[in-house]
């Protein structure tokens, strides 16, 4: 795979577990190669007109670019939040032997 093939896909989720999860189907159905979770993490944020300090783990998910609104959509299926946080970043650059293992893991 090409570097431009591939995004990582940012989603914030309100407890470890639920970012387990949520990496663990999203790897099974080979919609991200692999999701890491970390945390905790300080969130600062405005919802509903007001400002919130929440705590909430991360999860940062690499996926082919192909398949980001399918990923998407799979997370507004799984997700507690209302409006869950799924931001994809381009990959510019990359090893070209984990590249292809994205590429593989996702590989439907």
């Amino acid at each position: 795979m090409n570097p431009g093939d591939v995004v990582v896909v940012l989603v914030t989720v309100g407890d470890e577990q639920e970012g387990a999860a949520l990496a663990t189907v999203l790897v099974e159905e080979r919609l991200a190669a692999c999701g890491n979770v970390v945390g905790p993490i300080r969130s600062i944020y405005r919802w509903q007109d007001a400002v919130h300090d929440a705590g909430e783990y991360l999860v940062l998910l690499k996926a082919r670019r192909a398949d980001l609104d399918a990923l998407e959509r799979r997370v507004r299926e799984l997700h507690s939040y209302d409006v869950p946080e799924v931001l994809a970043l381009p990959v510019v650059g990359g090893s070209a032997a984990y590249l292809a293992w994205v590429g593989e893991a996702t590989s439907r």
